[in-house]
């Protein structure tokens, strides 16, 4: 889900020419407790710190060839095994890519992303971002951190999001996310009847990379925290609702996370469904009706509703997008059922 940036490790993101490493590093008798994050920083001192982070927790960046977290202190006998491609990186390019404004004014711009569209760079998604767009359309966002992003969503979710003009309210802004004065209401389709989700109206489970899959989150003890309110609960068919959620705090797939780790997933979502659920759902409905569940092939999940203290004029300003026409087609079709 959204997440904070930290406006003093903004970089630019890139297209990809990559390199294949393979380096071993045996540490040295007085380098033994130290931390593997430090050390893989001097073994390893052409790359990074950051990138150095990042490949721990691919687990491309190993000790004996097991993955470790960067806290991790070197023993006696450990070799650090490097196995990872590094992407060599270019400035971002402005596209021509057409953006849904909400709002805009000197300081501040708020947009609703469509689905599909990846907010910046990152493996396999080089270009058609918003950063692109970003670019393209406001020329003077190349001078900021990721061309004024503060947070983000996911590629599939669809919604608002609140883009900085200057310096001053990019840093104003990301501030008040770290102080939870920033309002975020979603919308989902769940796999669960209003009964499931009445037993758990605040959802608390800290969020962390999947020991396993590394491109999925899980709920972790030793993860961020991570709290979810369910403000309200309306069961559309039987095993589906419609719920709309406020977030406390935005930790990476967090609402997908959470409602995966209770056992009920979003409608439609890729990575984190659930099977069993969706075939439940699937036995309910006509052959029209399952060609119109399948052919929404994203997470059901909106950000509807953001609200800030403008950083300009201090003024509390709150801002509604409509469901998209995919989602509330589905919704149409599943009433009836």
């Amino acid at each position: 889900m959204q997440e904070m940036i930290n406006a003093q490790n903004f970089t630019d993101f890139d297209k990809p020419n990559s390199t294949t490493i393979c380096e071993n590093y045996q540490p040295k008798e007085h380098e033994i407790g130290e931390r593997i994050d430090k050390i893989a920083a001097l073994a390893f001192h052409d790359y990074s710190r950051e990138q150095i982070k990042t490949w721990l927790d691919a687990g491309e960046l190993t000790v004996n060839g097991l993955p470790q977290k960067p806290k991790y202190r070197l023993k006696l006998g450990d070799t650090l095994q490097l196995k990872a491609v590094f992407i060599k990186q270019q400035a971002d390019l402005p596209e021509n890519i057409d953006l849904h404004v909400i709002y805009e004014d000197d300081s501040v711009l708020v947009i609703n992303k469509p689905a599909g569209m990846v907010v910046h760079a990152g493996a396999g998604n080089w270009t058609g971002t918003l950063v692109n767009a970003l670019l393209y359309h406001y020329p003077n966002s190349r001078l900021l951190p990721r061309a004024g992003l503060v947070h983000r969503i996911d590629k599939d979710t669809t919604g608002l999001m609140v883009i900085a003009k200057d310096h001053k309210s990019q840093l104003h802004l990301i501030n008040q996310l770290k102080n939870k004065s920033v309002y975020r209401h979603y919308q989902a389709l769940v796999l669960a009847t209003h009964s499931e989700l009445a037993k758990h109206r605040t959802i608390t489970g800290s969020i962390a990379r999947h020991p396993v899959v590394r491109t999925k989150m899980a709920v972790i003890a030793t993860g961020k925290p991570a709290i979810t309110h369910l403000d309200k609960i309306e069961q559309i068919c039987d095993g589906v609702s419609l719920v709309s959620i406020r977030l406390e705090t935005g930790r990476t797939h967090q609402i997908r996370v959470h409602f995966s780790n209770l056992g009920f997933a979003l409608v439609g979502d890729p990575v984190y469904g659930s099977d069993r659920r969706m075939a439940m759902l699937a036995k309910q409905l006509t052959d029209d009706e399952k060609i119109q569940l399948n052919a929404f092939n994203r997470q059901a999940l909106h950000a509807y509703e953001l609200g800030f203290i403008h950083p300009k004029t201090g003024e509390s300003r709150l801002f509604q997008a409509p469901m998209p026409d995919d989602l509330q087609l589905l919704i149409k079709t599943l009433r009836i059922v």
